[in-house]
């Protein structure tokens, strides 16, 4: 699989995420990177990198359970384990062109970690 794959662009994101390697996710991230999900909006991909990086602060870990790849899709099913509550079940669609992903849209259900 080449660097422009789809699936290994995926998993190069999920990777330097939990590694807080923010530059390798810079890099596979357009320019014009959108991210929508429960938690925030991002309309470019220097903001994109900013909401990783807040996210970031109370990753504990990413346990993927299953990759769907349907061309330049790619949707990961995944188990995001944070400090601050217990692990939700997570999906997040990612559209990739070139080699870089050009828009990311996550669902989960976010109550646990917005709860006072």
């Amino acid at each position: 699989m080449s660097s422009d794959d789809p699936r290994t662009v995926a998993e190069t994101y999920f990777r330097a995420w939990k590694e807080r390697d923010f530059t390798t996710l810079r890099g596979i991230l357009a320019d014009d990177a959108t991210f929508r999900g429960p938690l925030g909006a991002a309309d470019d991909g220097e903001a994109c990198v900013k909401g990783l990086e807040g996210m970031a602060q109370i990753l504990d870990d990413i346990v993927v359970q299953h990759v769907f790849v349907d061309g330049p899709d790619v949707l990961t099913w995944f188990d995001l384990h944070a400090t601050v509550a217990p692990p939700a079940p997570t999906a997040n669609w990612q559209h990739i062109e070139n080699g870089r992903i050009t828009r990311i849209r996550v669902t989960f259900d976010p109550r646990a970690l917005t709860s006072d």
